[in-house]
């Protein structure tokens, strides 16, 4: 897979959702929808903002603290859902 990000995110979506039931798919998009229409999306963090100093266990349960992590240089956070 190649080509701009927004491409291959776009074809990894179309390739999911041709893999489950349309039903399931209709139901997650609903979802997502409700979710957006709460305001959430207005509190989100956006590219460049400080975050707040915070202690979260990592993968393997240990616990990092961004304090720490800050006196090393820079710090890029990404999130993830997990599993479902």
């Amino acid at each position: 897979m190649t080509g701009p990000l927004n491409q291959r995110l776009s074809e990894m979506r179309a390739a999911n959702e041709s893999r489950r039931p349309p039903e399931a798919t209709a139901l997650m998009n609903h979802t997502t929808e409700e979710l957006g229409a709460t305001g959430i999306l207005d509190r989100i963090v956006v590219v460049g903002q400080e975050a707040p100093l915070f202690a979260r266990p990592n993968l393997a349960g240990k616990t990092v603290q961004l304090e720490a992590l800050l006196e090393r240089g820079p710090v890029i956070l990404s999130f993830f859902r997990g599993r479902w």
